[in-house]
């Protein structure tokens, strides 16, 4: 636990979580945009959810040894991580447990301060049914994927945290 407490406080650590995010992200927009799989409500939502791990990672490069940063880096990484596990988990159920009394929304809502979809269409608008499978790898749909994405997010996280309070002993 040492080695991971002193491997959350470089660089190093914090940009493999931020490559690993735009890595997500950019094939988000490779489904969307070359491939024309339409994204749906919960999908955007997830994106969010991925970007907000990835803020959490810059947070965190910006200067790892500096503890205050680094807990606000590891709570917007946990924060992002757990809320795209229920999201992709509640597409999950849209999806293979379709009910007419448990739908997602029609249009995205975002904040009236963070209009998303209005300020980045490309990325944010949603046009797609969260319960159509559109795309699957290895018999699972993308929510499927992001489920396991988020909580192996999630228990990485928890690693992590816990290796905070194992630091060098004196």
């Amino acid at each position: 636990m040492q080695v991971l407490n002193s491997f959350s406080k470089t660089r190093l650590a914090w940009l493999l979580l931020l490559l690993s995010i735009i890595f997500f992200e950019s094939s988000a927009l490779f489904f969307e945009h070359v491939m024309n799989l339409a994204p749906c409500v919960m999908c955007v939502y997830e994106r969010v959810a991925m970007m907000g791990i990835g803020i959490a990672a810059l947070i965190g490069l910006l200067a790892p040894r500096n503890g205050i940063l680094r807990w606000i880096g590891l709570a917007g990484w946990g924060y992002g991580a757990f809320r795209g596990l229920e999201l992709a988990y509640e597409h999950v159920g849209y999806q293979f447990n379709p009910s007419p009394f448990a739908t997602c929304d029609l249009f995205v809502q975002f904040p009236s301060w963070a209009p998303l979809n209005h300020w980045v269409p490309w990325m944010f608008e949603a046009y797609g049914d969260c319960a159509k499978v559109v795309w699957t790898f290895l018999d699972l749909s993308m929510p499927q994927w992001l489920v396991i994405i988020f909580a192996a997010n999630l228990i990485v996280w928890a690693v992590m945290v816990i290796a905070q309070f194992f630091g060098h002993k004196r």
